[in-house]
């Protein structure tokens, strides 16, 4: 008997891309399925939606709440699944995904969570990058190695001895919780796309780029404080601001707010200058788009 896996999505005004995002749940190969939406009080068609599929719906509601995050615990407060996770409204799996992700946590025990790749896609589903890891572990993290939220998979076990979703954050709750959980249990990474995310304008990683940065250094000064982090944050602490400068630099960036990304890059550089050579596509985008010589968004 396959173990159970629960998906919660969370939505608000999101009627553009919601079906696709729904249809991507049901329609996968996988029969223990409990699947949860919870929306924060649309106005824009997307009970509809919901309400269309809503026998194929483990739970859902239509409520006004504290944001995504408030949205996603209230989802997985209520999942009995071994295994959970969250895609966003704007987002999509591909076929497969979650019978991939729950075969490879079934055949390693000792993960906490396993992820995959992420297809980058714009507005009208047309491919801007594939977002390709690497298996990190603990520290990677801590120096922002990023990895895709919709292609993460996680252990409910390990999820709710990390302590769930943070309050504290409104734009890296994932990271946040990637971190406490990695400093649980090892994270696996499979070399398969799982998920689809939409790049767009209203997208909070566009539109909120600034606070995406400055959440990146409240991460990095609470890692200087917090256990288990403090004490490999004292051997890496100049890779890992490095790491939250850059990061801030390419939301900065991909937001062309060119002159603060540059800003970014430049304490980034003054932490670790092989941080940001890493970097040196999205920095020559930056410096382009400075210049009004950069107009399309940057490929790979």
């Amino acid at each position: 008997m396959e173990p159970m896996i629960s998906i919660v999505t969370p939505s608000f005004n999101q009627a553009q891309f919601l079906e696709q995002t729904i249809c991507s749940v049901l329609e996968q190969n996988f029969s223990s399925l409990e699947y949860i939406v919870i929306d924060g009080g649309s106005a824009d068609g997307s009970v509809d939606i919901i309400r269309k599929y809503a026998s194929d719906l483990a739970w859902w509601v239509s409520e006004p709440d504290q944001g995504q995050g408030d949205a996603i615990r209230k989802g997985l407060a209520r999942a009995v699944g071994k295994y959970i996770a969250w895609i966003n409204s704007d987002d999509y799996y591909l076929p497969g995904a979650i019978e991939q992700a729950v075969a490879a946590l079934e055949a390693n025990p000792d993960w906490g969570l396993v992820y995959g790749n992420v297809l980058a896609v714009n507005e009208t589903g047309e491919k801007i990058n594939l977002l390709e890891y690497q298996p990190y572990q603990l520290e990677d993290l801590m120096q922002f190695q990023i990895i895709g939220q919709p292609a993460v998979f996680m252990r409910r076990e390990v999820y709710e001895r990390a302590g769930g979703i943070s309050g504290s954050y409104h734009y890296l709750l994932d990271h946040h919780l990637w971190l406490r959980m990695a400093a649980l249990a090892p994270m696996g990474y499979i070399p398969q796309t799982w998920a689809v995310a939409r790049f767009h304008q209203a997208a909070k990683n566009t539109a909120m780029a600034a606070r995406f940065a400055s959440e990146a250094q409240q991460i990095a000064a609470w890692m200087e404080h917090e256990a288990p982090f403090k004490q490999r944050m004292a051997t890496i602490t100049d890779k890992a601001w490095a790491g939250a400068y850059r990061f801030g630099a390419r939301y900065l960036s991909e937001g062309r707010q060119y002159t603060e990304a540059l800003k970014m890059y430049r304490s980034a550089w003054q932490k670790n200058p092989q941080v940001v050579l890493q970097d040196w596509k999205r920095l020559g985008v930056t410096l382009l788009g400075k210049l009004g010589l950069w107009k399309q968004p940057l490929k790979s």
